[in-house]
């Protein structure tokens, strides 16, 4: 059996009779790289294998310069090397790698194309904004059989923040130039943040709610429901964890007070000190702040009262695309 067309796993295969099933996902974001390996199930779910992530920062900078930093791209490519092989491991036959904000606004993309191809084998999609908000909706709600009603996923990256509206199927999306990496990035230069760095960056945040207002519309009695890593960490530092747990923080709901008490604590904080204190990522720690900013601003404009955390995400969505 060979790869779907233009995807190649590798050559080799894992002893495992059922390794064809095994498919896998690479999201490659702006601040972090992450792999998801599973198995379709005969109730049409996954049976995660491996999950792995590490934190590349491949967007650093672009916001700036238009152009993808030498040193991210060598941290992203050793990374999807690494994937490569344990994609291998397992017998993965079905790989799709994906791209989304930092890849999208860079002028030399190409090239970082060609080294995802001469690395993996596999050509990575640069996905639109609808793309990506798309496959975040079904990638949390797939996670999330209890939600009824219309949800709204949002989903805060490091470049990007998308906000989708659905029930069993998405009504309306929008993808913003506004992500926890690109908002620090523009203005929390200070460590801790200014006051008025921080004000400036809420304003931000509001103007794009307002657009958020105009082409998603949440309802009243909409369920918000957050994903990826600004969002489950934040679930991590409120019930206080010492250290990440799959499972610890997916359906855990944060009311909209409890987010406005963590932004303020965090933009008072040094990173050092959100790391020590707190146990936040020393990759996620300097711009953790910004994302909290960012889920405060979501809740506060539609009027929110919590929201709803989902640890599956668009990394899910991507898996389940393959099959």
């Amino acid at each position: 059996m060979s790869p779907l067309s233009g995807e190649r796993a590798g050559d080799d295969r894992a002893g495992d009779d059922r390794a064809g099933d095994v498919v896998a996902a690479v999201d490659i974001g702006t601040n972090s790289v992450r792999l998801l390996a599973a198995r379709p199930t005969a109730d049409g779910g996954m049976e995660p294998l491996d999950r792995q992530l590490r934190i590349t920062r491949l967007g650093a900078g672009v916001d700036r310069t238009g152009q993808l930093d030498p040193a991210a791209v060598d941290r992203t490519i050793a990374a999807l090397a690494d994937y490569h092989d344990r994609w291998v491991a397992l017998g993965a036959m079905r790989v799709r790698i994906t791209a989304t904000s930092a890849v999208r606004d860079a002028s030399n993309a190409g090239q970082f194309r060609d080294a995802v191809v001469a690395t993996t084998g596999v050509a990575p999609e640069v996905l639109s904004g609808d793309q990506e908000a798309a496959l975040a909706f079904d990638g949390a709600v797939s996670g999330l059989g209890d939600v009824e009603g219309p949800v709204v996923v949002l989903d805060i990256g490091g470049g990007s923040t998308e906000l989708v509206r659905g029930t069993d199927h998405v009504l309306a999306s929008t993808s913003r130039q506004l992500g926890s990496v690109r908002l620090t990035e523009r203005h929390l230069h200070d460590d801790p943040p200014s006051p008025s760095q921080v004000q400036a960056a809420r304003a931000t945040v509001a103007e794009q709610m307002e657009e958020v207002a105009r082409l998603v519309a949440p309802q009243p009695g909409d369920v918000l429901v957050g994903t990826a890593g600004t969002v489950t960490t934040l679930a991590a530092v409120h019930l206080g964890l010492g250290e990440w747990r799959d499972g610890a923080v997916h359906g855990v709901r944060l009311s909209a007070a409890t987010v406005a008490d963590l932004a303020l604590r965090l933009c008072a904080m040094p990173t050092a000190e959100r790391v020590s204190r707190l146990r936040v990522e020393p990759g996620r720690a300097d711009v953790i702040a910004a994302g909290a900013l960012i889920l405060d601003g979501v809740l506060d404009r539609f009027g929110f009262a919590e929201v709803v955390v989902s640890e599956t995400d668009i990394l899910d969505g991507i898996a389940r695309s393959l099959y």
